[in-house]
């Protein structure tokens, strides 16, 4: 379990003593980007927020754990966006340098404000990069234990197989991030207003890779099998990825804190 203080609720005078009682702080990121007809455009701003919200309500096993005081920032909704749907309705994209500075001024006044533990909570494939990059810049400047979670690295591959089938359903808009989708904000999403669009295979290949294209077709800035998700599997997905999420935490608080940093790389 954990408690969660709304970071925008605090007043001035409240704000030294609430940093100095909490164990972390955490900041959804996200974006505003185009998920095909069926999903929202603050798709992975919805997801961010849910899952940073959503570990505090996972009970722990044995309930012998202390529960994690968290202040909650308000999420960084607009980021960089790839190619492949910056030219689709409704998408607003950041230059990748706006971006990247921008992070590096967001969580180093997160971290300037007092906290030593700052969890980034992702919704966003491309931000990855951006949000690490940031990371190691204000972790040469400050002491800090930065922990960047991607919602969707937390289910694996093996497990969505056996959520959704054989079928492919990771992907932009698909049966998995779909069904994350549904289990938070099932009012936004229009399962019926998409096909099935199955995606293009990965390369045959065992090794890992990033592959960037301008357009993967089949592609109509999303693609997946809609008709793999259900509420049943809104449901596993909400509450696996936050289970996992609720195990993380509790390993990085465990987990002893870095010393300051080497004064040669702090100026």
């Amino acid at each position: 379990m954990g408690e969660l203080i709304e970071a925008t609720r605090v007043t001035g005078g409240a704000w030294p003593a609430t940093v100095a009682e909490s164990d972390i702080a955490v900041v959804p990121v996200g974006a505003f980007e185009w998920h095909g007809p069926h999903l929202p455009l603050g798709t992975d701003t919805i997801l961010a927020e849910g899952f940073a919200r959503e570990w505090a309500h996972v009970r722990d096993p044995d309930g012998a754990e202390a529960p994690v005081r968290a202040v909650l920032y308000p999420p960084v909704a607009y980021t960089a966006c790839p190619g492949q749907t910056r030219p689709w309705p409704g998408t607003i994209a950041i230059r990748p340098d706006v971006m990247l500075a921008y992070l590096c001024d967001v969580i180093e006044g997160v971290v300037a404000a007092g906290f030593t533990r700052v969890l980034v909570v992702n919704g966003h494939d491309a931000n990855m990069s951006m949000v690490r990059a940031a990371m190691e810049w204000v972790s040469g400047r400050r002491r800090a234990s930065l922990l960047l979670a991607n919602w969707f690295q937390l289910v694996t591959p093996e497990e969505t197989t056996q959520i959704f089938g054989p079928q492919p359903s990771r992907g932009h808009g698909g049966a998995y991030e779909t069904s994350a989708v549904l289990g938070f904000a099932p009012d936004s999403v229009d399962l019926g207003a998409a096909p099935d669009v199955p995606p293009r295979p990965r390369l045959d290949t065992s090794s890992p890779y990033v592959l960037v294209e301008s357009r993967p077709t089949p592609w109509e800035g999303w693609s997946g099998h809609i008709s793999l998700v259900t509420d049943t599997t809104g449901t596993r997905v909400r509450e696996l990825a936050a289970e996992r999420l609720h195990d993380l935490i509790s390993a990085w608080i465990a987990a002893p804190l870095p010393d300051e940093p080497d004064a040669r790389t702090a100026g």
